[in-house]
């Protein structure tokens, strides 16, 4: 989307005065934001708007914005020309596929860190912000064993257990995604503030809120959609009864994803949120292999090559112990199928580099070659 176009689309997504299913609705029927500017008028029901929402939509279309409206949108924009810094709207390319499967997928995403990784395979990892020393440890033990079998860790950099999980995932080098509540200048908690910053390092923070806005209690219920939608499944480590944590279990399997839970004693009050979600059917766990058993996966060589000979696929057999450019290449590697020349983007390297790699990989069995690119085999 292109300059003037993004800029149209934030004055019409930032009024709050269109809810996002209604803007998606709006977007798919026109099919873009330049064809929106001009769609005909008919009935507000027809275009999924309600009578309120009406006329705002129709003075957006006569380019009626207030100058408060205009000055946080230009603000926006001023932001987007910092390197790290991205917008992503929805229908664009860059917006991560599985979010724009949602019912209600956010109208843009504001970006801190490297974009890209929203791409790859994700598991959200929620829980209390106040976690025993056991469910710390979980974690922050989770975290580390998910990055090492090629998930990203997203969750929503609050206390405890999101931001063991986040510190699991950089403590195994891997990526994670903050998702936040605030805009992704404005961290939330401020303690957490060192951390955020790691993980723009290694990953990004993401926020539908314009980049200076403040964390407000309505956001957090907002914000739990983005972290569930943007992943394969949830894991809850720890949750009371009444918890923010369950609201995004509940929100991944409205939709579709695949929902964990980790038991506890039956005299800790932070388990019983867990088990409220077995009871519900959600996936007990008590291994990373409980969650990999439901989920494709890309498992780290170290845990292959731990295999007895005899039990491993005949095809890892002559294979050595991966290196760290294989691994990285891998990362940029997901289960939709990536073309040669966008592993050159994600990867930063040229395909003569790249070849020799990919083909190690795919005689390896950890990738397959497809008439649209490179694709990770799901797990048997």
């Amino acid at each position: 989307m292109h300059h003037s176009a993004l800029q149209r689309w934030l004055q019409l997504t930032l009024s709050w005065k269109l809810g996002a299913s209604a803007l998606n609705k709006l977007l798919t029927q026109a099919g873009s934001v330049e064809a929106l500017c001009s769609l005909p008028h008919s009935q507000p029901a027809a275009l999924g708007l309600s009578a309120a929402a009406w006329p705002a939509f129709l003075g957006w279309q006569q380019g009626k914005v207030d100058a408060s409206l205009r000055q946080l949108v230009d603000s926006c924009m001023r932001w987007r020309e910092t390197p790290g810094h991205t917008i992503i709207p929805l229908g664009s390319a860059d917006y991560p596929p599985l979010l724009a499967t949602c019912t209600d997928p956010p109208p843009q995403l504001f970006v801190r860190g490297n974009a890209e990784v929203l791409h790859l395979p994700q598991l959200a990892m929620v829980g209390s912000r106040k976690p025993t020393a056991d469910g710390r440890r979980l974690a922050h033990r989770f975290a580390g064993e998910l990055v090492q079998c090629g998930y990203q860790i997203t969750s929503g950099l609050a206390l405890g257990v999101d931001a063991e999980s986040h510190r699991g995932a950089l403590a195994e080098s891997g990526v994670t995604i903050a998702v936040l509540g605030s805009g992704v200048d404005m961290i939330y908690p401020k303690s957490n503030s060192a951390l955020a910053e790691q993980i723009v390092e290694r990953g990004a923070l993401v926020s539908e809120f314009p980049p200076d806005a403040l964390a407000d209690a309505w956001h957090f219920p907002e914000r739990n959609r983005i972290i569930s939608g943007l992943s394969h499944g949830v894991l809850v480590v720890e949750a009371a009864e009444q918890s923010g944590s369950l609201i995004t279990a509940r929100l991944g399997a409205e939709q579709g994803r695949e929902v964990f839970a980790i038991p506890g004693s039956i005299n800790n009050p932070l388990a019983r949120g867990c088990h409220r979600l077995l009871r519900q059917g959600a996936h007990l766990v008590e291994s990373i292999e409980d969650i990999l058993a439901e989920l494709p996966a890309l498992v780290a060589w170290e845990r292959e090559s731990a295999t007895p000979q005899a039990a491993a696929p005949a095809r890892h057999s002559t294979s050595t112990k991966l290196s760290a450019q294989d691994k990285e290449l891998l990362a940029h590697i997901g289960y939709d199928p990536v073309p040669l020349d966008v592993l050159v983007v994600r990867s930063g390297k040229q395909v003569p580099t790249l070849l020799p790699h990919l083909t190690a990989l795919e005689l390896q069995g950890l990738v397959e070659l497809r008439a649209q690119g490179y694709v990770l085999p799901a797990r048997r």
